[in-house]
């Protein structure tokens, strides 16, 4: 058992031996005067076919860290021009005015007002929760776009592996042929594809995990604000006049029993 263990690290060891060896050799044949310089296109060609969905995934991840950071901004929530021209309606009691507004240039803080605005008349309990309710759906909303830099930062660590077990099984082809001393250009390449996929993988998925949790902070700080700021509007409002009134034109399907507003229907057993 203990020598399976001394054993199993072997191949991995050898092989970085031989690249090792192999790089000596590649610099011994240019005469000494160093490695070649590679351009980033080379070093990305060296990486194989794999390195086209993580550059998908680079680009998805570019595009959805900018979306973030354009959704979540407290502006984009609550433009400033839409926060006082709900704040002079609430002052001039012009709520049926203010749901209009809301309805006419929809964003999450208009949104979140809208919906308490047609509870008002079920009272102040119906109407926080209902505010409670949008913004949890504002939040479920904005955040769908940002779950996906994480499953980027997952995924591409296993996609640049897919590439690494490639490149390691063609590594491994290429020593099989015709040695470490006699086929060392083709041994050196396979194995920077080996590493040229993990690097990839891992430079990708790091910015993304990161951008996830930033983006992901900064869309609950606005929502906390936006929420202050819904709750300073409705503060102190009169409940008691606004009781059964119903603000909005949403259509209302609940009326009143059958039994009771018509001409010969008769009651339903136990009632």
């Amino acid at each position: 058992m203990k020598a399976n263990r001394l054993l199993r690290p072997a191949p991995l060891a050898t092989l970085f031996s031989l690249f090792a060896a192999s790089l000596a050799m590649a610099q011994h044949e240019g005469g000494g005067g160093g490695f070649s310089e590679k351009s980033l296109w080379d070093m990305i060609r060296l990486g194989g076919p794999i390195m086209i969905p993580l550059f998908l995934f680079s680009v998805a991840m570019v595009w959805l860290v900018i979306d973030g950071v354009q959704r979540s901004g407290q502006k984009r929530l609550m433009p400033e021009g839409e926060v006082e021209k709900l704040r002079n309606f609430f002052r001039a009691g012009d709520y049926v005015g203010a749901h209009q507004s809301c309805a006419d240039t929809p964003c999450a803080f208009n949104n979140v007002v809208r919906a308490g605005l047609v509870n008002v008349g079920d009272g102040k309990e119906a109407t926080e929760e209902a505010i409670l309710a949008e913004i949890s759906r504002e939040q479920q909303r904005q955040s769908t776009r940002l779950s996906y830099l994480s499953v980027i930062g997952v995924c591409t660590p296993m996609v640049g592996l897919i590439g690494t077990v490639f490149g390691m099984i063609g590594a491994f082809g290429e020593l099989g042929k015709g040695g470490a001393t006699q086929n060392t250009s083709g041994l050196s390449e396979k194995i920077g594809e080996v590493l040229v996929a993990t690097a990839s993988g891992l430079v990708i998925a790091v910015p993304a995990f990161m951008g996830f949790y930033f983006l992901r902070n900064r869309l609950q700080g606005s929502l906390h604000e936006l929420e202050n700021e819904v709750a300073n509007l409705f503060r102190k409002f009169p409940y008691h006049l606004a009781e059964g009134v119903h603000v909005g034109d949403q259509e209302l399907y609940a009326n009143a029993p059958a039994w009771v507003e018509g001409s010969g229907a008769e009651a339903p057993a136990g009632a």
